[in-house]
């Protein structure tokens, strides 16, 4: 496990804001600073954020090219790689999704498959209802997190559409947590998946590892002197047509 300070390297390897996780604008509170969520995760786990789509589109390429270095006469298996990523990126968007985490840890030779998909659910959390609704499938109860505090934590067994696909026996398990962001009606929720059922339960502690290092922080608030003159370069920069480079 790694421990990610808030300049995080992503799969393209730029780096963002946040722990290990996504410095996301709309996940703050509206005074006082913003609240960002950061984590710890495996070394082997790569980052790609889902928004906006030129970067998570970047980040697949640049993941796929890695995967790849010094494999040239494969073309048609790193296109099939890079269009399967792509559409675990876009369904993860479809579900809300602002980060997306793929394991490509080994033990003896054999990939450890594993992601996490983050994202936000707009509504006010009240454990137990959280706790009642999430009983109709799975095991569902109340946790309390270290360093974030309370949650509601599920556990459940899916043959998703890709296991059916491929054919497997198995079916995928799946751990989610949901988690109120502070001074939000909002809640983030932490999707963890393995295809992995015979070592299930060694994957489900480590993805209870993980969730265990989420935490919140505040970022800095600007004074009103800097906005003043962030608004003034940016309005330099509309008006005399500068490049301007995305921001990491």
């Amino acid at each position: 496990m790694r421990q990610t300070a808030p300049a995080d390297r992503t799969a393209d390897g730029r780096t963002d804001g946040e722990t290990s996780g996504e410095t996301d604008g709309e996940t703050g509170g509206e005074t006082g600073g913003e609240n960002v969520f950061g984590l710890i995760t495996p070394e082997d786990w790569f980052r790609i954020p889902l928004l906006p789509e030129e970067r998570r589109t970047a980040s697949v390429s640049a993941l796929v090219k890695r995967q790849f270095a010094g494999v040239d006469d494969q073309p048609v298996l790193r296109r099939q790689a890079e269009e399967q990523l792509l559409g675990a990126a876009e369904a993860g968007v479809e579900q809300g999704g602002v980060v997306l985490y793929l394991s490509f840890l080994e033990a003896a030779g054999i990939p450890l498959s594993a992601s996490l998909l983050i994202s936000r659910i707009h509504q006010r959390f009240d454990s137990l209802d959280a706790v009642s609704a999430l009983k109709d499938k799975g095991e569902a109860a109340l946790v309390r997190l270290p360093a974030a505090g309370r949650a509601a934590r599920r556990r459940r067994s899916e043959r998703t559409r890709e296991s059916r696909r491929l054919g497997t026996e198995f079916a995928d398990t799946i751990v989610e947590y949901f988690v109120p962001v502070p001074d939000r009606d909002e809640v983030l929720m932490l999707t963890f998946s393995t295809p992995l059922e015979p070592i299930a339960d060694s994957m489900v502690e480590l993805f209870d590892a993980v969730a265990g290092t989420l935490r919140w922080q505040k970022t800095a608030q600007p004074t009103p002197k800097q906005a003043t003159q962030t608004t003034q370069a940016a309005q330099t920069a509309q008006t005399t047509q500068e490049p301007r480079g995305q921001q990491a």
